[in-house]
C-alpha cells in the first residue's frame, strides 16, 4: 500500500533492477500505443508485441492495463524529480537555479512529448484514488520550481507574486511544447522556445535589482536569452492626460 492509501503496482518479480528495466520497456511501448490509438483501444497483447515480450511476462510486472497507465504517467513526473535537481546541482545563484529548473522541465517535456500529452488525455481513465496520486506527485514536482521562484523573491530579484499560480503558468508553458508541437516545431527550436519563454516571464517578474543581475548573467553568457530579446522593456509613454 502506498503511504497515501493508494494500492501500489504489484510485481511478481522481486529483483528491483529487473523490475525497473522491464517496466521501462513496457511503459515505452504502452505510451506509444496509448498516444496513437488511445488507452481503451489498446490491449496488453499489443503492448507486449511492440515491447518484444509475451503478454504473460507483462503480467509478472503489472496486474492490468490500468497499472501500465499509472506507471506511464508517474514515469514522467519521476523524470522531473530527477532531472530538475540534477540541472541545478552546483548552482548557487538563485536566478541561475530558477532558469536551470525551467529549462530542465522543458527538456523533459520534449523528451517525453507523447507521455506529456497522454497525461492530459488519459489521467481521467484512472480511478479517483490513482488520479489523486498523480495530482499529489504533480504538486510535489511543481514544488521544485516553486522553491526556485521563492529564492528569487527572497533575494529581491523577483517581485512578490502568487508563487503557486506562477509555477502553474510556467508548467503550462512547458507542457505547451508537447501539446502544440505540431506547430511550434515549425516556428522555433526547443532552445529558442525556452529562451523566449524565459524572457517573457522575466519581463513579468524581475525587479530593478533583478534586471541588473539578469543583464550581468546574460552578458557573461551564463544566463539570459539571446541578446536580441534580452533588452529591458522601455518605459510606457505617458499620454497627454499624464496617465
Amino acid at each position: 500500500m502506498h503511504p497515501n492509501g493508494v494500492p501500489e503496482v504489484k510485481s511478481q518479480v522481486t529483483d528491483e533492477v529487473l523490475v525497473h528495466r522491464r517496466r521501462g520497456q513496457i511503459i515505452a511501448a504502452a505510451v506509444e500505443l496509448f498516444a496513437r490509438q488511445g488507452f481503451y483501444r489498446t490491449t496488453i497483447q499489443e503492448i507486449a508485441k511492440l515491447a518484444g515480450v509475451s503478454s504473460g511476462l507483462i503480467y509478472q510486472y503489472v496486474s492490468d492495463k490500468e497499472d501500465v497507465l499509472l506507471l506511464s504517467l508517474l514515469s514522467v513526473l519521476d523524470s522531473y524529480k530527477h532531472e530538475i535537481p540534477a540541472a541545478m546541482e552546483g548552482l548557487s545563484d538563485p536566478l541561475a537555479r530558477y532558469r536551470a529548473a525551467v529549462q530542465a522541465y522543458c527538456r523533459v517535456v520534449d523528451q517525453r512529448r507523447e507521455a506529456t500529452v497522454l497525461a492530459y488525455r488519459s489521467t481521467k481513465s484512472l480511478p479517483e484514488d490513482r488520479r489523486q496520486l498523480i495530482k499529489n506527485h504533480e504538486i510535489e514536482t511543481n514544488g521544485l520550481i516553486e522553491a526556485a521562484l521563492r529564492d528569487c523573491i527572497a533575494e529581491g530579484l523577483f517581485r512578490e507574486v502568487n508563487v503557486e499560480l506562477v509555477t502553474y503558468q510556467l508548467v503550462t508553458f512547458a507542457h505547451s511544447w508537447a501539446l502544440k508541437y505540431w506547430r511550434l516545431k515549425q516556428l522555433v527550436t526547443l532552445e529558442e522556445y525556452i529562451a523566449h519563454g524565459l524572457d517573457f516571464f522575466a519581463r513579468a517578474l524581475l525587479t530593478p535589482k533583478g534586471w541588473r543581475h539578469y543583464s550581468k548573467l546574460a552578458d557573461a553568457g551564463t544566463a539570459g536569452p539571446p541578446k536580441a530579446i534580452a533588452a529591458k522593456p522601455r518605459k510606457q509613454r505617458r499620454t497627454a492626460s499624464g496617465t
